[in-house]
């Protein structure tokens, strides 16, 4: 029987992975604040592609929480709504496509200097679209550049004033 699938190499693919780990001046806690419990004040902050960002659920972020954002990456809009699927403090914040395949992992590692810790994000892109497999070497680049932006973008505010705290880390 004749594949269509495997002669244009349509079956599924490796997830398209974008990782970046950076050392921050400041506690594992403190940036677990910016990042996890002061989310939705900070994640349009340091991801500025991030243009509207509303929680959907009641309370506090914790795991479960869902969220809707928009967003505007390369000039293309997109709508999303995201879950939290891990939250734990000063450790590891996660949230993944509720729809989309796509999952977000930010990690911290406290170092052996005091205030000193590792910031690790991946973005993973589960799934490539059939049409957007030819252009997958664009893609993986910009998912790259993603992560590493990131990570300096939270560095950059965080160290800058008072993580978590409106206005305090947006001083020049």
């Amino acid at each position: 029987m004749f594949n269509l699938g495997s002669m244009f190499n349509l079956g599924p693919a490796d997830p398209v992975v974008g990782k970046k780990s950076i050392l921050i001046r400041l506690s594992a806690a403190e940036i677990f604040k910016f990042i996890g419990d002061d989310l939705f004040h900070n994640y349009p902050r340091w991801s500025p592609e991030v243009q509207e960002l509303e929680c959907l659920t009641d309370g506090p972020v914790k795991s479960g929480t869902i969220a809707r954002q928009v967003r505007v990456d390369h000039g293309q809009r997109s709508e999303s709504k995201f879950r939290i699927t891990i939250y734990e403090p000063a450790r590891r914040l996660a949230f993944a496509g509720v729809v989309e395949p796509y999952r977000c992992l930010y990690e911290l590692q406290p170092q052996g200097r005091e205030g000193v810790t590792e910031l690790s994000f991946t973005f993973e892109l589960l799934e490539l679209k059939a049409f957007m497999r030819p252009f997958e070497p664009l893609v993986r680049s910009a998912i790259q550049e993603g992560a590493t932006r990131t990570v300096e973008n939270i560095k950059r505010l965080v160290e800058s004033g008072t993580p978590g705290t409106p206005g305090a880390a947006a001083r020049p």
